[in-house]
């Protein structure tokens, strides 16, 4: 399953710093805004001490990771969503993720300008939301004319459209998301394929000083984000950007013994994808074998049918069976073979609900 995450945020408020440290692509980071004039894509690894366990019991030929593609989107600013700064290229780029990751400048420093002139947090996030905002309601008002002349016919069905499609207008108009608008999925359809950009989850990175990590606890300009966050009912990653890229350029015992000498128990860039996850309700689960070991990435409540269907569709559909051991137990045991000797693999059949964790064989016919 393909995971993006858009990084979006003002100019100069860490975003390019951020995508460098989480990618290593070489992200151009300057101290002017619209230093990243088109989106950079990073695939990433994700961390998970449960493959890196797995690999070094099954000893396969290669080991593949889950991995999450972090999209940075070139900064936004006031008028964006009338084109200003590149803004509609941009707002067009953020159409394509899952979820918005919003990074908000929660430090001072004079050497580093700030395009609105001062450090304000919630200003900044306000800008960035109106800008979604009158986005999304451009699409929204576009929908409601084309259904008010579909109405004309009298078709039920359109007319139930028109009145869904006329309620999230004024819905929007008020200054809410698309996501806080309570609507059957039935309902939903009648917006759904306008990928609408207030409709994605967001997940809110403040970018601390050094001396801020591991909590930012005092930094009162984190506080008002975590204010904001928590009435959303999102969640906050306290990261230092210019930290984090430092880490990224370390092996894993130097990488260890930095946080440690930080402070800090994880690298904030951990801590952000493993929030990406729970906000998108998305789990592991395992395949190990003699040429691989690999992490897959699923949502939550999936069948073990969908989950065999990510690897191929061949699988969903000529799906009969999955033989399932649970994580620890394949730990524990050692191997494959001894966890079913041990009476631990089960065979699960198209109703088994998949778990985090879960190392799984599948067994198709087409």
């Amino acid at each position: 399953m393909s995971l993006k995450c858009g990084i979006v945020g003002l100019p100069n408020v860490g975003k390019s710093s951020l995508f460098n440290a989480l990618s290593n692509a070489g992200a151009e980071a300057a101290n002017f805004p619209f230093c990243t004039i088109d989106p950079n894509v990073g695939i990433v690894p994700v961390p998970d001490k449960r493959i890196d366990k797995l690999t070094a019991l099954v000893k396969p030929i290669r080991t593949l990771p889950a991995t999450i593609e972090f999209v940075d989107i070139a900064g936004l600013v006031k008028g964006a969503s009338e084109g200003k700064g590149k803004g509609n290229a941009f707002l067009s780029h953020i159409r394509e993720v899952d979820i918005i990751v919003h990074v908000v400048r929660c430090f001072t420093d004079d050497d580093v300008i700030h395009v609105e002139g001062g450090i304000d947090p919630l200003r900044d996030m306000q800008i960035i939301d109106a800008e979604l905002l009158f986005k999304d309601l451009e699409s929204i008002e576009k929908r409601v004319d084309k259904l008010k002349k579909q109405s004309k016919t009298n078709d039920k069905a359109i007319k139930q459209q028109l009145e869904v499609v006329d309620k999230l207008r004024e819905h929007v108009e008020n200054g809410n998301p698309v996501r806080s608008f309570e609507v059957t999925a039935e309902d939903a359809a009648a917006y759904k394929d306008l990928f609408l950009l207030t409709e994605k989850p967001v997940l809110y990175v403040t970018n601390v000083a050094e001396d801020d990590l591991p909590e930012a606890t005092g930094n009162q300009y984190v506080e008002k984000v975590r204010e904001v966050a928590a009435s959303q009912g999102s969640e906050v990653v306290v990261v230092c950007a210019k930290i984090e890229a430092e880490i990224a350029e370390l092996d894993g015992d130097e990488k260890a013994m930095f946080l440690e000498e930080l402070g800090i128990e994880s690298a904030g860039l951990d801590m952000l994808i493993r929030a990406a996850y729970r906000e998108l309700g998305l789990i592991t689960y395992f395949t190990a074998g003699e040429k691989e070991v690999r992490a897959w990435t699923i949502r939550a409540g999936f069948k073990a049918p969908q989950a065999a269907g990510v690897i191929h569709t061949d699988f969903e559909r000529g799906f009969i069976r999955a033989e399932t051991i649970k994580y620890e137990d394949f730990i524990e045991a050692g191997s494959e073979a001894a966890a079913k000797v041990a009476g631990k693999m089960r065979s699960e059949g198209k109703e088994y609900t998949v778990n985090d964790g879960d190392v799984m064989h599948f067994r198709f016919n087409v």
